[in-house]
């Protein structure tokens, strides 16, 4: 009872205290006045902000509708004085490129970029823009470029088509600014860089050249230019100090249309070539650049019996054409040397280009396919990828590693054989032809069922009798200081594609030392049984080799010759024929002293077999029934119509 009386009486003088409080605060606060609201309210501090080469689209009395950074904007107008009147441009602003100024987010201000020029593009480099009349214009830091026909695209100076004038350029204290792609059409001339003796190098020393009709030197300043006439086999020696190079580039033109020009300084398979077209020279600080130029379908009468025996079936060589057209022009549209202003060059690196004589067959191949490009099923220009000899089966493009190679899915894994291509082409469904060959190209993933199917040879093999079509290669004494010296190239070339295992998963690092060998085998597939991921267990470290041409790098020794079926033995210097083959390892003491490859096929396997297609073409199919095999869904359109 005390307890409780105790702490009611502590309840009670704690609501005393209370009551108190309140008081004392109300007596402090009589007579006091109320706090007075602030008599300087705070200043609106705008917010000013320039947004610089922007492309306006439209304007209404509201305001503007721009297009920036790959997205559609409509800008009010806002208040430019202050009198609080909108602003509001003194001429029209629709369609221009320009500096948008916004306060607050509205237009207050609009500067035009009205200088703009045209010309043919004759090179890109990080130094500017070379456009023909004009000189290299350097490129400003806020550059910007829109891509104004079809659907309104953001675009960059990769975009711009070499050797056409495709593009406006807006200027600002002589600096490009602005990049306007204003239309796009099909495109007839290609640029092809020359390469030196031997395919050695992409620049000459001092290049000669003539022609077998008159032609013309045209030369100098843009502003004073001069032409100087030659007769037919008058030869000139183009150094680096000519007295034609007054300014960067020389033009070497014959008088008629059928003339050629002859670069005396350099042999070919066919002895000294001669070039259609005109010939463009080029100075730089490292030598001088050869580059032809040459109507699209002129170039590939000198491409296809380069790429293709000109003896092959008919339909086979207009495949062959289509497919050299398709990746030329490919590289029309994306130039592969925009430093010197040329799409490609004339080598294996793009199509190898005037390397054998035109041929009738050939040429007609190209005739009968003029103008005639590969679309893929969305409308875009398909990867034309195409090699010698297939094992009986290809791959698809993974094998190349790359990020785009999985969207390119009208490249399968397809079984090169008379059966499967004949119940293909019957299905209607065109889809079916993909579902097929992943079908055949998944199954050959598994080490044992392709061992099975590369040791043995199908009669129904378009290929089975190629020379290509089986092959073996045994290194007897395994070099493995050979072997880290390629590894070390391969890393170099690609650090992501050669591992090295540490802390329980590969890794990218440098490969030091390598010892020993003790195991070598392959680890993964790709379809169609392609090597993908090879294995090598050495005393210094386990290396992963991934990708079928670092595969077929890695395990050529530099010394072995490849058997092929036919019984000849044929040198490869650096690399294997192909990276469909299983590997076998003979051993000493536990380690690795030499290994057998047992193989089939030649060229990385993706796309258009050569040999298959010319084995089709005996087999009565045709041009597009062979395109259609190696091509998923892909037809072909003439560009010119």
């Amino acid at each position: 009872m005390q307890i409780k009386a105790f702490i009611c009486l502590l309840g009670f003088l704690l609501i005393v205290v209370l009551l108190l409080g309140k008081l004392t605060g109300a007596l402090l606060n009589k007579g006091k006045q109320p706090e007075k609201e602030n008599p300087f309210p705070e200043v609106h501090i705008p917010i000013v902000e320039t947004i610089h080469n922007i492309w306006i689209m439209e304007e209404d009395e509201e305001g503007i509708l721009v297009f920036y950074d790959g997205d559609r904007k409509k800008l009010n107008w806002g208040s430019a004085g202050k009198d609080g009147a909108l602003f509001r441009p003194e001429e029209t602003v629709r369609e221009q490129l320009a500096d948008v100024t916004l306060t607050d987010g509205r237009v207050t201000g609009i500067v035009l970029k009205k200088e703009k020029i045209n010309g043919r593009i004759l090179g890109i480099d990080e130094a500017g823009i070379e456009v023909e009349g004009y000189g290299k214009l350097p490129i400003a830091d806020d550059c910007k470029g829109y891509r104004l026909f079809d659907s309104l695209q953001m675009c960059t100076v990769n975009d711009i088509c070499i050797g056409y004038d495709f593009t406006d350029f807006c200027l600002e204290n002589g600096s490009v600014c602005g990049i306007l792609m204003v239309k796009e059409e099909a495109m007839e001339y290609i640029r092809v860089l020359l390469k030196a003796q031997d395919y050695t190098g992409l620049l000459h020393t001092a290049p000669v050249l003539t022609a077998d009709t008159g032609f013309t030197v045209i030369y100098g300043d843009y502003t004073d230019r001069k032409a100087e006439a030659h007769q037919a086999g008058e030869e000139i020696v183009f150094s680096y100090d000519s007295p034609y190079f007054e300014s960067d580039r020389v033009l070497v033109v014959p008088d008629v249309l059928t003339g050629k020009v002859i670069l005396k300084s350099v042999s070919r398979s066919q002895g000294t070539p001669s070039y259609r077209g005109k010939m463009e020279l080029l100075r730089t600080e490292d030598g001088i650049a050869v580059i032809n130029e040459v109507l699209l379908e002129e170039y590939l009468f000198s491409v296809v019996p380069s790429e293709m025996p000109a003896g092959y079936p008919k339909e086979a060589l207009k495949a062959q054409a289509i497919c050299a057209r398709t990746y030329a022009y490919g590289h029309m549209e994306h130039a592969g040397y925009p430093k010197y202003g040329a799409h490609v060059d004339d080598s294996t690196s793009y199509q190898v280009y005037n390397n054998i004589l035109e041929q009738e067959s050939t040429t007609t191949a190209v005739k009968d396919t003029y103008g005639q490009l590969l679309y893929t099923a969305d409308g875009d220009l398909a990867g034309t990828y195409y090699y010698s000899t297939s094992c009986g089966a290809g791959s698809d493009a993974n094998v190349w590693k790359t990020e785009a190679a999985a969207a390119i899915t009208y490249l399968p894994a397809r079984h090169l054989s008379r059966t499967a291509m004949a119940e293909a082409l019957s299905q209607e469904a065109l889809g079916g032809l993909q579902t097929e060959g992943q079908s055949f190209g998944e199954n050959l993933k598994n080490e044992e069922t392709f061992a099975e199917f590369i040791l043995s040879k199908d009669p129904d093999d378009f290929e089975v009798n190629e020379s290509w079509y089986r092959w073996s290669y045994e290194v007897k004494q395994l070099d493995s200081t050979h072997m880290l010296e390629i590894l070390q190239k391969r890393y170099a070339a690609n650090s992501k594609l050669v591992l090295t295992y540490k802390d329980g998963e590969y890794v990218s690092e440098e490969i030091d030392k390598l010892g020993k060998i003790q195991e070598i085998y392959v680890e993964k597939r790709g379809p169609g049984g392609v090597a993908d991921e090879l294995v090598i267990q050495a005393e210094q470290g386990t290396i992963k080799v991934i990708s079928e041409h670092n595969i077929r790098c890695v395990l050529n020794d530099g010394k072995s010759k490849v058997l092929r079926q036919d019984g000849k033995k044929v040198a490869s210097a650096n690399l294997l024929p192909s990276a469909f083959f299983v590997i076998s390892t003979s051993k000493e003491g536990g380690y690795v002293v030499g290994y057998s490859l047992s193989g089939g096929g030649f060229g990385h396997g993706v796309g258009m077999s050569q040999n298959g297609a010319k084995e089709m073409a005996k087999s009565g199919w045709n041009a597009g029934d062979i395109l259609l095999y190696f091509y998923n869904n892909c037809t072909t359109k003439c560009i010119y119509e």
